[in-house]
Order: C-alpha cells, then sequence, then structure tokens
C-alpha cells in the first residue's frame, strides 16, 4: 500500500496510540489519470474506539469549519447516500448533488416493444436535461457524437423532446406512442421544455456512460457553480469488487476494511453482495476523503486474505508484522484521510489539483520542470549493481 501509510496507522492503535493525526506526503502506486498527482498531500486520521458515526461527526465538523472560514459559508447538511443508491440515481460513487438530472430506469416502459436494441440490452435508463428542448437537431447529433467518443463509449443515443403543449417527439417515435414517452418522462422527471437522453447497454457500463454525460450537460448549462458547496457522505460500499482479468475478487479499498458484521457470512455464499464499514466523503463530484472501520479481528483477517486469494503463507509474508501485533489484541479503531490538495482547489473554485501544487508532474509522472526522471549515469548504475536493459 504505498499509497497510504494504513498498516502503520494500525500498528500504532494496537501499540496504545488512541489518536493519530497527521498532514502527510503520499505517492499514489495507481494509474495516473488527468484529475491526478503521482504524489498528493493527506490529512490523516485514526482513532482507537470509535465507530463509523464518531469519524463521520469529526470531519463534518472539520469541513464544516473550513467553509466557513474559508468561504464564509454555512453548511449545515451531510446527507448520506448508500453506495447502491449513488450508482443507481447518478451512475457515480462520487455523485454531484449540486443540481438534478437524477437517472429515471426505463426498462418497465422501454422494453417488451419492437425495438430490438432496447429489448437486448441489460439496463436503459435516462436523464432529463433541463430547457434542452431548444437544442437544434444538428445540436443533438453533435451530442450523440460526444457519446460515441472511446472516452465515453456509447453506441448511441435515443432522445425525447418534451413539447411545451404536452406532446412528445422522439427519435424512436415509430415503435413507441405518447403513452410510452409520458411514463419515460414520468420516470425521468422530465418537464416540458426538458431533453430525455437515453442510453442502454449493459447495466454497469451504461450508468458510468450516462453519468459522464450528465456531468458534460451540466457543464454546458452552468449547473456546476463553484461557490456552492454540497458535502455528502456515500456509505455501505462493497467490499470487494471483481477483476475480470485476475478473475478474482480484489477489495474495494484496502484489504483492512472491515465489513458490515451482519454480512460476514455471506463471504462464503454471496461475497459480491458483502458490504463494508467503509465512507467517503463527497463535494461537488469529487472525493475529498475516504476511510472505514478496520479489522480489528486476527480471524477476521485472515479470513479476508483467504477471500482475496493469498495464501496463508502469502499473507504472512507481506503481513505477518500486523497479524503478529494482533496476537497481543487490538482495539477496534477507525480512520479517515482527506485529499488536502483537492480540497484546497476546491475551495479555490478549481477541480484541477496540478494548479494548486508548486511543481505538479504530468500526466506521465514526470517533472517538466527539471526534466526527471532521466537517464542514470554508469557510475551510478554500477555502485547499485544495476543493468539497463532496453
Amino acid at each position: 500500500l504505498p499509497q497510504s501509510p494504513q498498516t502503520f496507522k494500525q500498528l500504532l492503535m494496537v501499540g496504545g496510540m488512541d489518536k493519530y493525526f497527521q498532514i502527510v506526503k503520499c505517492f499514489r502506486d495507481e494509474d495516473l489519470r488527468a484529475d491526478r498527482q503521482p504524489e498528493f498531500t493527506q490529512i490523516d486520521c485514526e482513532m482507537s474506539f470509535v465507530e463509523q458515526e464518531d469519524v463521520l461527526n469529526i470531519f463534518e465538523d472539520m469541513t464544516r469549519h473550513l467553509l466557513k472560514k474559508v468561504k464564509n459559508i454555512d453548511v449545515a447538511d451531510f446527507p448520506r447516500m448508500t453506495y447502491e443508491d449513488a450508482m443507481k440515481k447518478y451512475g457515480n460513487d462520487k455523485p454531484d448533488i449540486r443540481f438534478g438530472m437524477e437517472f429515471g430506469e426505463l426498462d418497465a416502459f422501454a422494453k417488451a416493444k419492437d425495438f430490438k436494441i432496447f429489448n437486448e440490452a441489460e439496463l436503459v435508463v435516462g436523464i432529463a436535461v433541463p430547457g434542452a428542448n431548444s437544442y437544434t437537431r444538428k445540436e443533438i447529433d453533435k451530442l450523440i457524437d460526444w457519446v460515441r467518443r472511446p472516452q465515453v463509449g456509447a453506441l448511441g443515443m435515443v432522445y425525447v423532446r418534451c413539447n411545451e403543449d404536452g406532446t412528445y417527439k422522439s427519435s424512436v417515435d415509430k415503435f413507441y406512442d405518447q403513452e410510452d414517452l409520458a411514463n419515460w418522462a414520468k420516470a425521468t422527471g422530465a418537464k416540458a421544455g426538458d431533453l430525455i437522453c437515453v442510453l442502454s447497454g449493459p447495466a454497469n457500463k451504461t450508468r458510468t456512460q450516462l453519468s459522464a454525460l450528465r456531468m458534460e450537460m451540466a457543464e454546458r448549462l452552468g449547473l456546476r457553480d463553484p461557490e456552492v458547496f454540497a458535502p455528502l457522505w456515500v456509505v455501505d460500499f462493497p467490499l470487494l469488487e471483481w477483476d475480470e482479468d485476475t478473475e478474482r475478487y480484489h477489495a474495494m479499498h484496502h484489504p483492512f476494511t472491515s465489513p458490515k458484521p451482519e454480512d460476514i457470512d455471506k463471504l462464503e455464499t454471496d461475497p459480491g453482495n458483502v458490504r463494508a464499514n467503509a465512507y467517503d466523503l463527497v463535494m461537488n463530484g469529487n472525493e475529498i476523503g475516504g476511510g472505514s472501520v478496520r479489522i480489528f479481528d486476527k480471524k477476521l483477517q485472515a479470513l479476508m486474505f483467504d477471500h482475496l486469494g493469498f495464501t496463508p503463507d502469502e499473507a504472512r509474508a507481506q503481513f505477518g508484522f500486523l497479524m503478529d501485533a494482533f496476537e497481543y489484541g487490538a482495539p477496534p479503531h477507525a480512520g479517515l484521510a482527506f485529499g488536502f490538495d483537492r480540497l484546497v482547489s476546491i475551495l479555490g473554485g478549481q477541480e484541477t489539483i496540478r494548479d494548486f501544487i508548486a511543481f505538479p508532474k504530468n500526466n506521465s509522472g514526470r517533472d517538466v520542470m527539471i526534466d526527471a526522471p532521466s537517464a542514470i549515469d554508469q557510475e551510478q548504475l554500477t555502485e547499485l549493481n544495476l543493468k539497463v536493459t532496453l
């Protein structure tokens, strides 16, 4: 876990430190994306004898204080949403709730007709874009081209115009009558003057595509006001996620995240539906902090390693120091880490953390200021007993 001092935090709790707090530089050993940096700063916290509610309350208070101090904004409400609801309503585990456009699932009204594309899809889902009925056919065609881009990956888009007189005009009028389209409008919350945009296909993939479209339309319509701050807790994440390449489950957060006690039995029978005691704080469509209640029982930790595909020897080789520490008894403990750079950028009205780091790296992890990494001279290679083979 090179991106997090996770195991060290837990060892401090086992060792009798009831609270841990630091602002620390981390290295992210993950794929780089446009909104990420290899190095980032965390506001990191771990506490003993606490539950999820304690952690959420502490960091709500901290966020509330910062918003008041920095922006002179009072935010009273930190709503909570389960991961399942976030994916169903927004197709995203870090939804921007400053605006609407919640997903409306249309399977009940779009299938069992003669439209083969919808009939064969796992999910048919749409959003109502406010005021977009004013879009010309040319503008809608450009929007269809946008969702077809490789970055989004949709095969196409069906649309419905919600006219001021209460009628509907769609790109699939051949297959659906006014009553069908009225049901689509009801499911998506569409009103007169709106444009319903509908995608279909594999459920998870289609939700991701529609989420991208939702954010794009919000950007075009000016609905993402940088001076409005809408925090949200997303809770009850899946404990495990299936990896198609390795054909096994991986920890969605990390191997030390505690499952919900009532879901532990499902590890044997239904591992994909085991929920974690994990939580993320989201603001304006960005994850600004995340954490979990940790596993503190040696038997449960061994069970978790087993379900992640570790043999006992592999688990001991990699995490034996933690398992040994648990032999002495570990207190219940939990924690959370805030992305400091991300939080500062959002408070500064931006979403690109590169603008808030003194010497940022590019998307290849390269420091263009000092041109690093650069070639290693032969003397250094000899000293380190290394050989470069290209």
